[in-house]
């Protein structure tokens, strides 16, 4: 067998076990959190009341599409899955076209597209999310936006993985996972929209200021 074909089946192995995760697969949910404290299974756990429907994506990094989709009546996230030995993976070549087509997708379908990185030879929650910046999104994708990390940048403002800098997998899908009418997620939309309205309201102000000063 081919370093190829190895590395294919490999990276078609991670995908299979995120699928099993994201769909709320019992026995996946359980593989995944088996060395994780009771805590952070608790959080993955959240994804059995709220699975997603996980779906290879039809012509699998290419065209912006990602590698899964993951479907929701509320959500609809593009996946890239990676995995790596190092912490750092930087993109360059055939990964870095995938990320400018994910970013050009995410911008005009007004979606979310992610990354999940797989650290490999760790214990514990050995994935990390991360979202592809496409700047203001609406909804609950725009609430998402503000818990999600995007992929960090170089010194040269181009972005790579840093599964250091990711969000855990758990804490994910403890996110996207809650009861709408939980007090945690509307708590969390009420503190969003008063920052909101407040920066709203330090514009309006701005505004008034400059009209102020140039009128005669």
């Amino acid at each position: 067998m081919t370093l190829a074909k190895i590395s294919l089946n490999v990276s078609s192995q991670y995908e299979r076990e995120l699928r099993c995760v994201l769909a709320g697969i019992p026995k996946g949910v359980e593989a995944v959190t088996r060395s994780c404290d009771p805590i952070a299974k608790a959080r993955a756990m959240q994804v059995l009341e709220r699975p997603f429907l996980v779906v290879r994506a039809a012509g699998s990094g290419m065209e912006g599409s990602g590698d899964l989709l993951a479907l929701r009546g509320d959500l609809c996230f593009p996946i890239e899955v990676k995995s790596c030995k190092v912490s750092k993976l930087y993109l360059s070549g055939r990964t870095k076209t995938q990320y400018e087509a994910m970013l050009k997708e995410g911008v005009r379908c007004g979606l979310m597209p992610l990354y999940a990185y797989r650290l490999k030879r760790v214990r514990g929650d050995s994935w990390r999310i991360f979202r592809v910046d496409v700047g203001k999104l609406s909804g609950r994708l725009g609430m998402l936006r503000r818990r999600i990390p995007a992929l960090p940048l170089t010194r040269n403002g181009k972005p790579f993985l840093d599964w250091d800098q990711g969000m855990p997998l758990h804490k994910f899908l403890a996110l996207v996972c809650r009861s709408n009418d939980s007090n945690s997620i509307k708590s969390l939309e009420q503190r969003a929209a008063q920052l909101d309205k407040h920066n709203d309201g330090d514009e309006t102000l701005i505004q008034s200021r400059l009209t102020d000063m140039v009128q005669p």
